[in-house]
C-alpha cells in the first residue's frame, strides 16, 4: 500500500504549489473536534469498515485534478479509502499512522527578539503546541519540550550548542513533557516549580530566581492559576514565555488541576490567582515578545505577538476581576483528551510505557479558555 510520511505530507502543505488533496474519513464530530488544516471529510468510515464497496458512491465526485492523501486515526481504515479510491482511478495515498503521525510533526523557526542569542520556536502543528530553545554564547537551555526528544537534540547540533538546562512552565494537561528525559539524558537540570513537582525528580525554581544562559538572564515570574506551579520566563527583558498563563487572544483554564484531582483549591479560587498573576505580567514593556506554550490553530512557526497586540486582541485582559473569575469559573469548555492521565504524567504520579504515549495525548490540546 502506497503511504505518504506526515512529514512528507507537512512539507508539501507549507508549499505554495502542488497540494494535495487530504481526506479525512472519520466521523463527522471526530474530525470537526481535530482535523489537519484544509482537509476535507467524508465521512465513510463506517462503510470502509462494514463494506467498503458502498463507500464508492460517496467517494466518487471528489476532484481528480490533485494527489489524495487519506486520513483516519491510525492510518488502518484510511489504507482501506486509499485501495477503493485507486479502484476509481484517483491517484491516491495513506497518511502514514493517520493523525497519530500527524501529532508528531514538528517545525521550528527562529524568533524576531532583540535579544544577544537565538531564540528557536518548535510548533507541533498536530497538537497546537509551542516549545522554545534559547542559545547564546555556545549554551543553550529548552522550554516545554514534546517527548520527541530528537527534535531538540537536531536543533542543538545545528547550532553547536550544549545544553545546560530544561524548563516546564508548568505540568501540561494536554501533552506529556519530555522535559525531565531530555535533561536526563543531557545531564542536565530539569527546573519545574515544586507546587507542580508533586511527585517527580525536579531542580526547584522560585519568584524572581534567575538563569544564566551564555550572556543572557532568565528571571522566574510565579504565575499561578492555570496551575498551582505555572511559572512565566523573562528572557533579558525582551521576550516572555508564559506557558499556559496568557495565549495570544485568551489565557489558561482554571479547573484542570482540581478535576484531575491534584490541586486542592477550588475553580473560583484559581481564577483569582490567575487574575493576579495575569496582572504581573502586563506591567511589563509594551514591545515585550510574548511566547505561550499553545497556538488553538495549525501553528507555522514563529508565533508571536508583542504584549501591547496582545492586550488588543486578548477580550480576557479587559475585563475587570469580579468579571475575569464569574467568566472563566462558570465557562467550562471540552477537555483535552485523557487529561487527568496526562497531568498525572507531568507531577511524576503515574508512568506511561513509551508505546501508549502517542495514543495517550492524541487530540485537541483545550487548553485555553474559551
Amino acid at each position: 500500500m502506497q503511504e505518504i510520511s506526515p512529514e512528507k505530507l507537512s512539507e508539501q502543505l507549507r508549499n505554495d504549489g502542488g497540494k494535495p488533496l487530504v481526506l479525512d474519513i472519520r466521523h463527522r464530530e471526530e474530525f470537526e473536534e481535530w482535523h489537519i488544516p484544509g482537509s476535507i471529510n467524508v465521512d465513510v468510515y463506517d462503510e470502509l469498515t462494514d463494506n467498503p464497496e458502498q463507500a464508492k458512491r460517496s467517494l466518487s465526485d471528489l476532484s481528480r485534478e490533485e494527489e489524495i492523501v487519506t486520513v483516519c486515526a491510525a492510518g488502518v481504515v484510511s489504507e482501506t479509502a486509499t485501495q477503493v479510491l485507486k479502484e476509481l482511478d484517483y491517484d491516491a495515498v495513506t497518511l502514514t499512522d493517520g493523525m497519530n503521525g500527524w501529532s508528531r510533526v514538528h517545525r521550528h523557526a527562529k524568533v524576531p527578539a532583540n535579544l544577544e542569542g537565538a531564540l528557536i520556536q518548535v510548533a507541533r502543528p498536530g497538537k497546537g503546541c509551542l516549545s522554545h530553545v534559547l542559545i547564546s554564547d555556545g549554551e543553550a537551555v529548552v522550554f516545554d519540550p514534546s517527548h520527541y526528544l530528537d527534535e531538540y537534540d537536531a536543533i542543538l547540533d545545528e547550532h553547536d550548542a550544549d545544553l545546560i538546562g530544561v524548563f516546564d512552565t508548568h505540568a501540561h494537561a494536554d501533552h506529556v513533557s519530555g522535559a525531565a528525559e531530555l535533561a536526563d539524558r543531557h545531564g542536565v537540570p530539569y527546573y519545574l516549580h515544586p507546587k507542580d513537582a508533586l511527585a517527580i525528580d525536579a531542580t526547584p525554581i522560585v519568584d524572581g530566581q534567575t538563569v544564566t544562559v551564555g550572556s543572557l538572564d532568565i528571571v522566574v515570574i510565579h504565575t499561578p492559576g492555570h496551575s498551582e506551579g505555572s511559572v512565566s520566563f523573562d528572557i533579558d527583558g525582551a521576550a516572555l514565555i508564559t506557558g499556559d498563563t496568557l495565549f495570544h487572544e485568551s489565557v489558561g483554564r482554571v479547573e484542570l488541576g482540581v478535576e484531575a484531582g491534584i490541586e486542592d483549591s477550588d475553580v473560583e479560587q484559581n481564577a483569582a490567582t490567575l487574575y493576579e498573576s495575569l496582572q504581573r505580567l502586563l506591567n511589563r514593556p509594551d514591545d515585550t515578545v510574548v511566547l505561550p506554550a499553545h497556538d488553538p490553530d495549525s501553528p507555522e512557526p514563529p508565533v508571536t505577538a508583542t504584549l501591547a497586540e496582545i492586550k488588543v486582541r486578548n477580550t480576557d485582559l479587559g475585563r475587570d476581576r469580579d468579571e475575569f473569575v464569574k467568566e472563566l469559573a462558570s465557562d467550562i469548555p471540552d477537555h483535552p483528551p485523557n487529561f487527568e492521565r496526562v497531568k498525572r504524567t507531568n507531577v511524576g504520579q503515574e508512568s506511561v510505557p513509551t508505546d501508549e504515549l502517542a495514543e495517550l495525548e492524541l487530540g485537541p490540546n483545550n487548553c485555553a479558555a474559551e
